[in-house]
């Protein structure tokens, strides 16, 4: 069983921080890559930041320079600096992460239940 719990979401104002976390737990082996997603009302799914586990990242262009994701590998979890906050950031951002169960087990990825961020104008 693993289970991905996320954190630090809330309501801010325009302009402020946020920092998000995400820590995976339970039968893990190893974990690839871990990663940042958001879905708006509305919307789609979309991809905010993923990090490997060699700290190669990828980044929506919507984020640069204003997010940064990073990972503490011996804690199984990775973490979304979220600053200069707009309106359009507002959505449900989720947490995934790409791992084994086992040595032998194929990669599966799982994800968090999710963690509500609002910015207000």
């Amino acid at each position: 069983q693993v289970q991905l719990v996320e954190s630090g979401g809330g309501l801010v104002q325009a302009g402020g921080s946020l920092r998000l976390s995400c820590a995976a737990s339970g039968n893990i082996f190893s974990i690839n890559t871990m990663g940042w997603y958001r879905q708006a009302p509305g919307k789609q799914r979309e991809l905010v930041a993923v990090i490997t586990s060699g700290d190669i990242i990828n980044s929506a262009t919507s984020v640069k320079g204003r997010f940064t994701i990073s990972r503490d590998n011996a804690e199984n979890t990775v973490f979304l600096q979220m600053n200069n906050l707009k309106p359009e950031d507002t959505a449900v951002y989720y947490c995934n992460a790409d791992l084994r169960t086992g040595s032998s087990s194929p990669v599966f990825r799982y994800w968090g239940q999710g963690t509500q961020v609002t910015v207000s104008s």
